[in-house]
């Protein structure tokens, strides 16, 4: 039975959450951009790890990132919540069916780009590589349907999405063409439909144990990172939005950039932008701590 979507979704942080009249809105978009190392995933794993007291199961992390390093998810997961992060294999091979058993399939983290080399512009490729890996992409996308289906049919409620590399032009970046994809085509799509596309040819078998499941999508809360090229806050709020840039149909934006006050650089954060709810125009200054991100707020 579909169950009704919470009015709010916290961050996990009483006072972003109170910048935010509450929390973030379900079945809505909320993109955080700000340069590598400000604090974006200490905010993502924090609204992850409150799905586990408002929803009863930690949300899940999709990362989209294809080289580089490591951006140490498990050790600050471990670190600021005590949890241990589940990996799904990047090559499970495991039979679609086995999404029924959530020893299968509730896993918290996969990295399905993982050593994939590929740079995230689509001119950086030639032709013949760039058919070649949107074939690629298409298996890989079989993969995420089997990830997100696996772990919202066991009860998961929020998605954290991060990986995505800063680019000159939003068009030209296939990670934001397969995040459109990830999110119009799973994350905002009726159960009953995301199914089809993950058991295909099957799906008539499973049609039973698919309504069994059944869930709202309109209650799941999804969260993106987005690392921008501009490192000072100040830049951020001058940034220009593109025709059909990605942060132009997203419902929050909330914007993490470095601050300069005489002699000394901080961190502070904006809600830019947080359709239907009343917010702030503050500026906020904010602490990376032992224990998370800190707001003065």
């Amino acid at each position: 039975m579909n169950e009704p979507a919470s009015a709010r979704l916290s961050t996990g942080i009483p006072a972003l959450d109170g910048l935010l009249d509450g929390g973030l809105l379900p079945g809505s978009l909320t993109v955080v951009v700000g340069a590598t190392g400000i604090g974006k995933t200490q905010l993502g794993l924090s609204f992850a790890q409150a799905g586990l007291d408002q929803e009863g199961h930690r949300g899940v992390l999709f990362d989209m990132a294809s080289r580089g390093d490591s951006q140490n998810h498990a050790d600050y997961a471990s670190r600021l919540f005590d949890w241990e992060l589940t990996e799904k294999p990047a090559e499970d091979a495991a039979l679609p069916e086995h999404v029924w058993d959530a020893a299968q399939a509730r896993f918290d983290y996969t990295h399905i780009f993982r050593q994939s080399g590929r740079r995230v512009t689509k001119s950086d490729l030639e032709l013949d590589d760039w058919k070649e890996w949107k074939v690629e992409l298409s298996r890989k996308l079989q993969r995420a349907i089997s990830f997100f289906y696996g772990n919202f049919v066991h009860g998961v409620r929020r998605c954290l999405v991060d990986g995505v590399e800063p680019v000159d032009r939003a068009s030209d970046s296939w990670q934001l063409d397969l995040f459109e994809y990830i999110y119009h085509q799973i994350l905002r799509k009726d159960h009953d439909w995301v199914a089809r596309d993950l058991f295909r040819e099957r799906f008539r078998a499973n049609a039973e144990r698919v309504a069994e499941h059944a869930y709202d999508q309109s209650g799941i809360g999804c969260l993106l990172l987005y690392t921008s090229h501009e490192v000072m806050l100040d830049d951020l709020l001058a940034r220009p939005i593109e025709s059909g840039d990605l942060l132009s149909n997203a419902n929050t934006i909330l914007l993490m950039g470095k601050t300069r006050a005489g002699g000394t650089m901080g961190r502070a954060l904006h809600v830019a932008k947080h359709r239907g709810s009343a917010c702030g125009d503050q500026i906020v200054p904010f602490e990376i701590t032992g224990s998370g991100l800190v707001l003065d707020a």
